[in-house]
């Protein structure tokens, strides 16, 4: 199972990537585990200066954007063959 953190306060937009990344695991038939950190600090920790942020298996891959599905879709398909 795939480690997926979705950074940020629970705005529209990190909705929005949440449900991005749902839909793009589901394509690529790809179970994953969704965290969503909200907290500042922890945030801070994983080097995220602009929310909404996406971090796959401990790599941040997107920050301060909505990354596309398509996006997604291609970074999940990488980390899973890792």
């Amino acid at each position: 199972m795939m480690k997926i953190e979705v950074l940020g306060p629970g705005c529209p937009r990190c909705e929005q990537l949440l449900a991005n990344v749902k839909t793009a695991a589901a394509e690529v038939n790809v179970e994953i585990a969704i965290e969503k950190v909200s907290e500042p600090m922890e945030i801070a920790k994983r080097g995220v200066l602009m929310t909404p942020g996406l971090v796959i298996e401990g790599k941040v891959v997107s920050s301060g954007r909505i990354p596309e599905k398509e996006e997604i879709t291609g970074w999940l398909t990488n980390a899973e063959q890792g």
